[in-house]
């Protein structure tokens, strides 16, 4: 996780200054495929451990550099716009339930080869087919005048409506930290099967699956970006204020789905934002910053997490909730866009 957050900016940034986003997702995506298979031959835990440091450097900028790209190909003022970017992250979604799933039927009990075979082509296709992903209109010189990527970045925390996005998202997204470390283990202890928990687990990644392909796009321009945000904040505070409280199955099933909402959605209107404040040429530099700052926030909360799991048990779940109060009114005077203008 510090080697993730550790290189993504940096990579980011690299990629701005290069002009060429492409070149540095098909880089990292073979980077990433070499050490994967070079795990193959790890016999130690040096090894194990250095090969593994390497492919989450790799790994780290992949998602940010694809959401610049896709962006960019789904702006609005584009002639001919092809696709909405919830359709994107929506397959990547999918793609990862069916991954789980295929990698579920082939694996072994003793053998896990299946898992860095099928890691390996999946990760070297990603990088050839980088060559047919559509190009991002930057300069020739994308930094004139001297501008270097420290330049760059300060120009992009000058932008007042950019700091509040990464704020909302931190709070909103580091909010998850309590359920994703213990929601499992509180469930279990209430008496709850795993079967049952696999699909209350399940439903979540559905219902992100069904906001980023249809209903979050119409939600989104409907709503407008602060619209969505806000509705992602206040999402947060139900669910988590109703989970410290609740292991009830019905209950949780019915709160499950909100993770469209608090996760999927508010994605969407941070991209919408991204696309309206950021330039192309610093749009690596901005996705980079985008998940440096939730993933910060979520190793933080985490760690936090666990000190408050075990002095508090479920009412641990109350300060997440807090976090999305302290977001709402962030999102809702921060996050503006065409659509909320024209409003």
């Amino acid at each position: 996780m510090l080697v993730r957050l550790a290189v993504g900016p940096v990579v980011g940034m690299l990629a701005d200054l290069l002009g060429s986003l492409r070149l540095l997702l098909a880089t990292c995506a073979a980077l990433a495929a070499a050490t994967a298979a070079a795990f193959l031959l790890a016999n130690t835990f040096s090894l194990l451990f250095l090969i593994a440091l390497v492919q989450a450097a790799a790994l780290a900028p992949t998602t940010s550099i694809a959401d610049a790209l896709s962006v960019n190909a789904a702006k609005p003022e584009i002639a001919g716009k092809p696709f909405e970017y919830g359709w994107i992250r929506g397959s990547g979604s999918a793609a990862f339930v069916l991954g789980t799933l295929t990698i579920g039927q082939i694996i072994g009990q003793d053998d896990l080869t299946p898992i860095i075979w099928m890691n390996v082509a999946l990760l070297a296709v990603a990088a050839g087919v980088t060559a047919l992903l559509p190009r991002v209109n930057i300069q020739p010189k994308p930094y004139e005048g001297g501008l270097t990527a420290l330049a760059a970045l300060h120009g992009l925390l000058k932008i007042s409506q950019f700091r509040i996005l990464i704020l909302v998202s931190a709070l909103v997204y580091g909010s998850h930290a309590m359920h994703d470390a213990f929601a499992v283990i509180r469930w279990s202890a209430a008496g709850i099967d795993t079967p049952i928990i696999s699909v209350l687990w399940s439903e979540a990644v559905a219902a992100e699956v069904i906001v980023f392909f249809l209903i979050g796009p119409s939600l989104l321009d409907r709503l407008g970006a602060r619209g969505a945000a806000a509705l992602a904040a206040a999402a947060g505070i139900i669910r988590w204020s109703i989970e410290g409280v609740s292991t009830s199955v019905l209950v949780l099933s019915i709160l499950q789905p909100l993770h469209g909402l608090t996760f999927a959605l508010l994605h969407l209107a941070c991209m919408r934002m991204m696309a309206t404040l950021v330039p192309a040429r610093t749009a690596g530099t901005a996705q980079a910053l985008y998940a440096f700052g939730s993933g910060l926030a979520t190793a933080v909360l985490t760690l936090l997490s666990g000190i408050l799991f075990a002095r508090l048990g479920a009412a641990a779940f109350f300060p997440m909730a807090l976090l999305c109060g302290v977001a709402l009114p962030f999102a809702w005077f921060g996050f503006r866009d065409r659509s909320d203008e024209a409003v």
